[in-house]
């Protein structure tokens, strides 16, 4: 971890803290100290548009009084703010516990007296000069832009380096520095005779990688980048697709979205039991249809991971201090897991949170946030083109787009970046205006075939929403490429009347 992290004066801030807390009565207090480094650059047509950095360090002061909830923030790193700080979070539960129905009480988890975790990356990005970011982003761009038919390209790359120390009265004290990169080259073409355009975003997911990501190590953008002219300009001439019921084998470029959508905020226990539906709204996957819902085919597995490797929602330990760890969330198609946070956990009587607390910044309040939700490959399965050999009459599905979720996360539509017909077996050339529409029971009770390992992405975004007031977190979802049948297939541009 990064010494000057480590040299704020965590040990006098947390005596601070939570002395004061004690001494007021709490049943439970917990400190928080976050350091969070962003960098945004973006280029059009090769060109610097804008590197702007940003930092954001504070603390924060979290209790429980009395079976109520407090909360306080500040930015100033002293002993005599951290006590403040608790006195104010005090005097805000003391005032809130007038409309508080349901005393709060946590979920019991293992000390951790001291505990590091720093993230899987090999660079720094935040160590290497920007002149060498910028040029290295110059260089993809100026390879873009020399195509045939390439009329624009812009190029985007966010960087953000999390330092986060937690402390609590059980006696945890955890240090962590996470890593994360999300960058995007598009490319766009124009046809002069009738201003209609195209265009194509690379397929690279976001990462917790370092700036070796964008050097080779994880991802093949020089042959990414020597294929996407050719496919726009294919994408151009490309029917539009016939509306009906066809066979999809979905990419995991675009599959992890539907996961997303469809399971990850679905699985939320927060949504489950109606106590949040900010963004995303509740969920149709109630607590009473726990261990009996069929949300899909038997060959459905999906698992909530806080240790995946690279993950973006991966952690040592989350924010009240839960060590990161991986659970069903669906088994052989049934539903059998949610996600949950330590006062969830009680709720339902579990016996322990599965570390799903996260808060974006030290001025918010840890909320339930997801996991990696991620579709689990069948062991010996398919390659996509196996996957492809054995459909007859269908679309294959290709990067994520738009999409459209109602609000209890089961009835969908998705588009995506490209589409390519299949007849016999065999990809016949890409059609557009596609979108894939469905219940999420349906589609996911339509999985016919899921692929091998060999076909497994982790994919994800960075600005996952929830709360109010409204916080973003990074996610991955990781998923093989997969077969769904009679799926019901939309023309967008007839659902547009136009």
């Amino acid at each position: 971890m990064d010494a000057s992290f480590l040299a704020l004066p965590l040990d006098a801030l947390t005596d601070a803290a939570l002395s004061r807390a004690r001494d007021l009565g709490c049943e439970h207090a917990d400190l928080r100290v976050e350091r969070i480094r962003t960098q945004s650059i973006s280029l059009r047509d090769a060109r610097l548009e804008a590197l702007v950095d940003g930092e954001d360090l504070g603390l924060a002061v979290r209790v429980i009084h009395e079976g109520t909830w407090g909360f306080a923030a500040g930015v100033v790193l002293t002993a005599a703010e951290a006590v403040r700080l608790a006195e104010e979070a005090v005097a805000v539960a003391r005032v809130s516990a007038a409309v508080n129905s349901d005393r709060v009480a946590l979920a019991p988890e293992p000390v951790y007296p001291a505990a590091v975790h720093v993230s899987d990356y090999a660079l720094d990005p935040f160590e290497v000069p920007d002149a060498e970011k910028t040029g290295r982003l110059t260089e993809l761009s100026e390879r873009l832009l020399s195509a045939d038919g390439v009329e624009h390209v812009q190029t985007s790359c966010l960087m953000v380096k999390e330092q986060k120390y937690y402390a609590d009265t059980a006696g945890t004290r955890t240090r962590q520095q996470r890593v994360r990169l999300h960058p995007e080259i598009t490319a766009l073409t124009v046809d002069r005779n009738t201003g209609a355009f195209e265009s194509m975003r690379t397929l690279a997911p976001p990462v917790g990688r370092g700036w070796e990501y964008l050097t080779g190590t994880g991802w093949d953008w020089d042959g990414e980048l020597a294929e996407i002219p050719e496919l726009l300009r294919e994408k151009t001439k490309a029917p539009s697709v016939e509306a009906g019921r066809y066979d999809l084998v979905v990419d995991p470029s675009n599959l992890w979205l539907t996961i997303h959508e469809s399971i990850g905020h679905a699985t939320e226990l927060d949504r489950a039991l109606g106590y949040e539906a900010a963004y995303a709204g509740t969920s149709f996957a109630t607590v009473d249809k726990l261990d009996t819902l069929q949300y899909g085919s038997p060959l459905m597995n999906v698992t909530g991971d806080r240790t995946a490797e690279h993950g973006l929602s991966t952690v040592g330990w989350d924010d009240e201090g839960v060590a990161g760890q991986q659970w069903d969330i669906v088994k052989d198609g049934v539903l059998v897991g949610y996600q949950v946070d330590r006062n969830m956990a009680r709720l339902r009587g579990l016996p322990r949170s599965n570390g799903c607390a996260f808060a974006d910044s030290s001025r918010h309040v840890p909320v339930q946030r997801m996991a990696n939700v991620s579709l689990q490959p069948a062991p010996g399965g398919p390659s996509t083109e196996e996957i492809i050999a054995g459909v007859e009459r269908g679309i294959y599905v290709v990067g994520d787009k738009s999409w459209s979720i109602d609000m209890q996360r089961y009835n969908f539509q998705f588009t995506g970046q490209r589409f390519y017909r299949i007849e016999g077996g065999r990809l016949a050339g890409q059609l557009k205006d596609v979108a894939y529409q469905a219940t999420t029971t349906d589609f996911w009770g339509s999985m016919s075939v899921v692929g091998g390992p060999q076909t497994y992405v982790l994919a994800g975004a960075f600005n996952c929403g929830k709360a109010q007031p409204g916080q973003t977190a990074p996610v991955s979802h990781g998923c093989p490429a997969a077969l769904f049948q009679n799926v019901n297939i939309l023309n967008t541009v007839q659902e547009a009347g136009r």
